[in-house]
């Protein structure tokens, strides 16, 4: 290609011109680690390395290479996605922890009334057997020091 035809392209033969540079991996991590670490935005970063205007770049490869893109700011900072994410696993814990909760005081709930109903009857069957002794004079209790009949 000739210096002409490379102009007409829009690119530069100047090497300084970083924009069209190919960057490895691991130059796009250590850029998009910068970014994270120091708090700058994308287009500073982005200007830092090329001197233009970041028309996306940054997030593509943050996309591509799989680092969280769905903060609503500007700047990444690591350590504000991993409080994030502790406090989300910590809610999910509590969460997990307060429906167990309400299960056992459910269960508990769920037992004494079923204990009460149990002494309701038994204190209505003996208030019953107490009456139906006293009106027909006969003894429906069993006595416990009898001997058993041959």
């Amino acid at each position: 290609m000739t210096k002409k035809s490379k102009l007409t392209l829009g690119l530069k033969e100047d090497s300084s011109n970083r924009s069209n540079r190919r960057y490895s991996e691991q130059e796009k991590h250590s850029i998009i680690q910068e970014m994270i670490s120091s708090g700058c935005t994308k287009n500073e970063i982005w200007q830092k390395y090329t001197g233009y205007k970041d028309h996306g770049q940054i997030t593509r490869w943050m996309r591509k290479l799989g680092y969280n893109n769905n903060l609503k700011s500007k700047k990444f900072t690591f350590a504000i996605e991993n409080i994030i994410m502790q406090k989300k696993k910590v809610l999910r814990s509590q969460a997990e922890e307060s429906l167990e909760n309400l299960q056992f005081k459910k269960r508990v709930e769920e037992l004494e009334k079923q204990l009460k109903d149990a002494e309701m009857k038994a204190v209505a069957y003996s208030t019953m057997v107490d009456i139906a002794e006293k009106e027909f004079n006969i003894q429906i209790r069993k006595k416990f020091n009898t001997k058993p009949s041959k």
